[in-house]
């Protein structure tokens, strides 16, 4: 039997410590800033395969919900770990708009938050200052993970405040209200609409369809254009997506790993049962 010979270039590569290296800069941001689209999928499974997987299907970033999803701090970063390998931007929706949460979010390597729950300048504002080092903001001196354990603390430190995307949820009818109050604040790189919680803030719970809902949507929309801030929205179909993105959506979320999970597999049985039943 033949073996086969790995060159050693190859084996350092693999061997590197460097090789799961928090990247400097944020391919999304760039991506947003050339006015691209970045294609995202929602993680809600606690598992690392599932997010390796998902990683590996073509994604630009992935986002790891932590609001609605049983997940928490230590399995979100077992499955950054998963994802270490590839080129998908890792993005953290964080619970709540809170000082703690989005600093534990960030010091396991977090390269973009998700904050829920902005309806004011000032939400925006505290928003901004939990994410960012002083003297620009708050947050407290720890990157764990982030830094590569300290072996890369002052290259991270020295990045990390410019490196990070921050994306605030509009979400609400205030929010809509004051929305181009929230997107003037400095640090705000993209807004995103969430159309179940923004529809039933206007009163027409699970009818993310609804004219106003949608009517709301297009008036943040305008206000991200005026102001230069990307628009993100979570898309409910692939029409829904392929609209929303000829619009001037630039931040899509297709679809999380339980959608993938329940259509692949209701499709295949649907598929595999008509041509049966035709015999």
């Amino acid at each position: 039997m033949s073996q086969r010979t790995i060159p050693r270039k190859a084996i350092c590569q693999v061997l590197s410590p460097r090789s799961w290296l928090i990247r400097l800069g944020n391919r999304i941001k760039e991506l947003l800033e050339k006015r691209q689209v970045a294609f995202g999928g929602w993680v809600s499974i606690g598992h690392p395969d599932v997010a390796e997987a998902m990683a590996n299907a073509g994604f630009d970033h992935l986002v790891f919900d932590t609001e609605h999803a049983p997940l928490n701090v230590e399995t979100v970063q077992v499955q950054l770990q998963a994802i270490s390998g590839t080129d998908v931007t890792p993005i953290i929706r964080v619970a709540w708009n809170d000082i703690v949460l989005i600093k534990r979010a960030l010091d396991i390597g977090a390269k973009g938050l998700l904050i829920p729950w902005v309806n004011t300048r000032e939400d925006a504002e505290r928003a901004v200052k939990s994410c960012r080092y002083p003297p620009a903001g708050l947050r407290g001196v720890g990157p764990r993970r982030a830094s590569r354990y300290g072996l890369d603390w002052n290259e991270y430190l020295a990045n990390a405040n410019e490196d990070l995307l921050i994306v605030v949820q509009i979400e609400t009818a205030e929010a809509v209200k004051n929305v181009e109050e929230i997107l003037s604040v400095d640090g705000i790189d993209a807004f995103f609409v969430g159309p179940n919680d923004l529809s039933a803030s206007l009163g027409f719970l699970g009818q993310w369809h609804h004219p106003e809902a949608e009517e709301a949507t297009e008036k943040v929309l305008r206000a991200g254009k005026k102001l230069g801030v990307a628009g993100g929205i979570y898309a409910m179909s692939i029409d829904h997506a392929i609209q929303r993105i000829r619009d001037g959506f630039q931040l899509i979320a297709v679809a999380n790993d339980v959608d993938f999970l329940f259509k692949g597999c209701r499709d295949s049985l649907q598929q595999i049962k008509e041509a049966t039943r035709k015999r």
